[in-house]
């Protein structure tokens, strides 16, 4: 089959985009992406609809709560019929963590029986490669791309991707494709031809022309994301020329890569986005009264996930008193971050009034709950009082803090837990402790201790067996801490500040 005679097939493929729509939907199935081809399709009002839940409706365009909850289970992939759609739900797994739900919707009913008869049929991109797309990350849907298509359709299978923004379809110079470079492959790499720039000449024709290109034993079909080239399937066998179901299984499959490629991109961008946005609004806290040694630490989560809304601060307060704050938004991403720095914010209004912690707690609820946008939070109150050697504490919803005595051994403070800011209940209580001069007081967020498949008691009983020494500054008992409990690894955020009262310069008298 020659390159010319694909034409008929490149129309229809160019419009597959506008039939298949893909949505994220996280662990309590709430959206959390969709884009217009998805809405359109399901039955869904685009604007506003990141974090509200599916609406089934009477008759429900996309699933069932049973449904998805049986993917999130179990990860075994489902897909819902309707009359006019088809919608396949995956699993979405982020580095081993179950983070939600990808669901690719096809539309299945063509406007009119001609078009009907004319246009191939696009259920295909639910049906073929289930496998395919069931993470939002680059590097896995394009090895699942090349995995599903070698052995089976073809003896080798790569994909061939463009380093940056993508590019209009038939008007691409050759200095616009330099870089290209394989993501994956699989099978014998030596029937593809090499991997990088113009050398690699059916991939790059194939993303210049903006559909399949064939020679005599390979195949080139362009991955195409909003009528943009982004990179190109390539496969090769060793004996026969491929058929024209063969063309159909590869551009079945390279329709839905583009799409999730494109999505991962995008997801990934937002990452860095949300990523570089924490690291600016987490500036270093106020600085406390002199009387109070401080150091912190923020390390974020090596596993790729949306960085946190994890957050410290400190304000001063009369009468050389410092109220030491750890906070952590629920959730991840720029809105996490974005609603840290508001919660920040207003924790600096409501502080500057002198209140006690658990009337600070109770100001934050009342201010969070009414933002119907905002996200819950946890937080954690100390007012440090020096001249008393006295500590006040308060917490909404958050993990106690640990005092450290002058010798390094580690004691939890049992402070009585109230709802996290935002859900109106209020009920913050106060509890005080001495702290004399030597002890360190530790607060951190859950980052610090959780681990996966162990009890919170567990965790913070690893916490309570650290010995930081006698003599440790603040900056070396929490080097100590974060080495011991090895937060380097850790599976979510981690924020640390330990706070010490400062001796009083002995004062000689003659």
């Amino acid at each position: 089959m020659s390159a010319d005679s694909l034409g008929g097939y490149q129309s229809a493929y160019s419009q597959a985009p506008d039939s298949v729509g893909l949505a994220v939907l996280d662990t309590d199935t709430r959206y959390v992406f969709a884009d217009p081809a998805y809405c359109r399709i399901a039955g869904e009002e685009c604007e506003g609809l990141a974090g509200s839940p599916v609406s089934w409706g009477a008759r429900p365009r996309v699933g069932s709560t049973l449904l998805l909850t049986r993917v999130l289970t179990d990860g075994a992939s489902r897909t819902h019929v309707t009359p006019s759609s088809r919608c396949t739900w995956h699993r979405l797994t982020i580095h081993g963590e179950v983070v939600g739900v990808v669901g690719f919707i096809v539309e299945t009913a063509p406007a009119s029986a001609g078009e009907l008869q004319a246009a191939p049929s696009y259920l295909s991109l639910a049906e073929t490669g289930e496998g395919i797309g069931t993470t939002l990350d680059t590097e896995t849907t394009c090895l699942e791309v090349v995995s599903y298509l070698s052995p089976g359709v073809a003896d080798a299978a790569a994909v061939d991707l463009l380093p940056s923004s993508p590019l209009t379809t038939g008007d691409v110079g050759r200095e616009d494709l330099h870089g290209v470079y394989r993501a994956a492959v699989s099978g014998r790499e030596e029937l593809l031809g090499h991997s990088s720039g113009d050398a690699v000449p059916l991939s790059v024709g194939a993303m210049r022309a903006g559909r399949p290109v064939l020679d005599e034993r390979r195949l080139a079909m362009p991955l195409i994301a909003d009528n943009r080239a982004i990179g190109a399937v390539l496969v090769a066998r060793t004996h026969g020329r491929f058929t024209q179901e063969d063309v159909r299984s590869v551009q079945a499959v390279s329709a839905r890569a583009a799409i999730t490629i494109e999505h991962a991109r995008q997801f990934e961008q937002a990452q860095r986005t949300a990523f570089k946005l924490q690291r600016a609004l987490l500036t270093d806290p106020g600085l406390p009264h002199p009387n109070i040694e401080l150091a912190t630490r923020y390390l974020p989560s090596g596993s790729g996930s949306l960085v946190g809304g994890d957050w410290f601060e400190t304000v001063r307060l009369h009468f050389g008193r410092t109220l030491l704050v750890m906070g952590d938004v629920m959730g991840h991403g720029v809105e996490a971050a974005v609603d840290m720095n508001s919660y920040r914010s207003t924790l600096r209004e409501v502080a500057a009034n002198d209140l006690p912690p658990h009337r600070v707690l109770r100001q934050l609820d009342n201010a969070i709950s009414e933002a119907a946008t905002r996200r819950p939070a946890t937080c954690l109150l100390v007012r440090v009082d020096p001249a008393r050697g006295m500590g006040s504490f308060a917490s909404a919803g958050h993990l106690p803090p640990a005092l450290f005595s002058r010798d390094g051994v580690a004691d939890l403070i049992d402070v009585p837990v109230g709802p996290p800011l935002g859900t109106g209940l209020g009920g913050y209580e106060i509890v005080s402790r001495g702290i004399q001069q030597g002890d360190t007081l530790l607060l951190f967020t859950d980052g610090l201790v959780e681990r996966r498949r162990e009890d919170i008691d567990a965790s913070l009983a690893r916490l309570a067996q650290v010995h930081a020494g006698p003599g440790s500054t603040v900056d070396e008992l929490l080097d100590i801490v974060l080495d011991e409990l090895d937060a380097e690894h850790a599976e979510d955020d981690v924020a640390v500040m330990a706070a010490r009262i400062r001796r009083r310069p002995v004062v000689e008298h003659h």
